[in-house]
């Protein structure tokens, strides 16, 4: 029994003389131990981003905006805002200087603008179910659908939301809120074909809320609701698909030297579930959106840039972030011009980037 004890006693008495050794030995390696100060980072940004200018544009005193849902720039770097305020077309240099605005008395709700390669102006309105085509001064070219009378057929629309010209003057317009298709009229406004309709299948759409064209003729389909950018050749076959990256509100595209050097720009927001809004009801997905970007994708879709931007709170919206991001466009510099519904504006994001 006692030599049990004395083992016992001998055996607590090793293991705290070790651990009284072990603490000893690492303070003592602690203290010898050599710092290590952090790498030098090197301080640069790989990747370019950008900043509001929150003096872009001086606005006319007497000019009120309300939701701004389209936004152009042209072949001279003038930005065209397409608002639903008077005057529902306003346009300003890069500098933010105002240079004309009109529209009083020929459109009632504004959708997505677009400039040809001719300097003309086309608009999507909602209110008259049209697409329109003017001249810079505000003069009227061309119009598609009956105005002021919905329908589902060759000659009427359904709340139109936007279309892409061909070079040759060929219109295809995404019919849009009402009718869920891509309707294609000639140079000459005449029914060409049609297709689509509502639901979620590969050639069907939810809310077909943009539509643009690259250099090579392809057509990019905003189909919001379905969270997808669907790619189609001008005969109506889809070529390819864009899902679970964005839920789209509007394009940009950006032609290049050739086919392949397009940027195909997008805004809109994050895939996300589709909720009951009690102060929306009956909106499409993403109303409100849970966030805010933009992104540059190839035409083969690999997506080659995002930003994300902050939403801004109802009504109390401050510079620099956006809140229902609605349209996009980029001058020849590389800044990125935006449109909001519920912040009703426009903004000039200057782009930065290391040298």
């Amino acid at each position: 029994m006692l030599r049990s004890r004395f083992s016992s006693a001998f055996l607590a008495l090793g293991f705290l003389c070790g651990g009284l050794l072990t603490s000893l030995y690492a303070q003592t390696a602690e203290e010898k131990a050599p710092e290590i100060p952090p790498p030098n980072y090197p301080k640069v940004d790989p990747a370019p981003w950008y900043e509001v200018d929150p003096a872009w544009p001086q606005k006319p005193a007497e000019f009120q905006w309300e939701a701004m849902p389209g936004i152009a720039v042209d072949a001279k770097d003038q930005i065209w805002i397409f608002t639903r305020s008077t005057p529902p077309i306003q346009v300003y240099t890069q500098q933010g200087k105002f240079v004309k605005s009109w529209g009083d008395d020929t459109i009632e709700t504004a959708h997505h603008l677009k400039i040809d390669k001719d300097g003309n102006v086309w608009v999507a309105d909602i209110g008259l179910h049209i697409i329109r085509q003017f001249t810079p001064d505000g003069e009227i070219l061309r119009t598609i659908g009956t105005p002021g009378v919905p329908g589902e057929d060759k000659t009427h629309l359904n709340k139109p939301t936007d279309m892409a010209i061909t070079p040759d003057g060929q219109v295809f317009v995404s019919d849009g809120y009402g009718n869920n298709r891509i309707v294609h009229f000639d140079a000459n406004d005449n029914y060409v074909k049609e297709w689509g309709g509502l639901g979620i299948g590969r050639n069907e759409f939810s809310l077909p809320h943009a539509i643009d064209i690259d250099s090579k003729g392809r057509l990019y389909v905003a189909d919001r609701n379905n969270a997808r950018v669907q790619i189609y050749s001008q005969q109506g076959k889809l070529v390819d698909s864009w899902q679970n990256v964005v839920v789209p509100w509007g394009f940009w595209v950006k032609h290049g030297s050739n086919g392949a050097d397009d940027e195909i720009w997008v805004c809109g927001c994050s895939p996300m579930p589709w909720l009951e809004h009690p102060d929306y009801p009956g909106a499409p997905l993403s109303c409100p959106p849970k966030d805010q970007l933009i992104m540059k994708f190839g035409t083969n879709g690999r997506l080659q840039q995002l930003w994300t931007i902050p939403k801004g709170t109802d009504g109390e919206e401050q510079p620099g972030d956006v809140n229902w991001l609605h349209c996009l466009a980029l001058d020849s510099d590389g800044n990125v011009y935006l449109g909001d519904i519920i912040g009703k504006r426009a903004q000039k994001f200057v782009l930065r980037q290391r040298k």
